[in-house]
């Protein structure tokens, strides 16, 4: 229900207008790691995104920050399309279960939940369609990323691919 809510004010927003400079765009990721986004441009080809996101179907929460790339026009298509790549880092936290047995009676397993922070390096590269004529831009990206702490000590995650789609503003 609440991503009907989203929805609805993102097309109310569209209605407004659109302006072809942009300075900040907002949009949701679907992927590994789904959430929600916020660009900020610096210029035309340097931003910086915050990305709020899941864990693990849901069993956590994290907060990246990234340095992006904007290069337009790099496949002679047009300025429509263009190459993002860039870098950050996250934190935030992770839920896992346990699974401990009884000692005296193998066959009871006991489960209880744990929780540790987490915090690691990102990277970033995306291809990205700005809609002609509409403040929307989607993109497919990929954000592999190195996790220190949580359920394992060391993670790395090198295929975080994603669906993105983005209101500009």
């Amino acid at each position: 229900m609440k991503s009907i809510y989203f929805l609805a004010i993102i097309l109310l927003m569209a209605l407004t207008g659109y302006t072809q400079g942009t300075d900040m765009a907002i949009g949701v990721r679907a992927g590994l790691s789904s959430g929600f986004e916020y660009r900020v441009f610096a210029d035309d080809n340097i931003s910086y995104k915050g990305l709020l996101s899941t864990r693990l179907n849901g069993q956590g929460l994290q907060l990246t920050g990234l340095k992006e790339y904007h290069v337009h026009d790099v496949f002679d298509i047009g300025e429509d399309l263009s190459f993002v790549y860039g870098f950050g880092a996250h934190g935030g936290f992770e839920s896992w279960y346990v699974y401990d047995s009884n000692v005296n009676f193998p066959e009871i397993i006991y489960r209880h939940r744990k929780s540790g922070p987490i915090a690691g390096l990102d990277g970033l590269a995306a291809l990205e369609y700005t809609i002609p004529q509409m403040p929307f831009v989607v993109g497919i990206e990929v954000k592999p990323y190195f996790n220190l702490f949580g359920e394992n000590f060391i993670q790395l995650q090198p295929f975080d691919f994603a669906f993105t789609v983005k209101y500009t503003f």
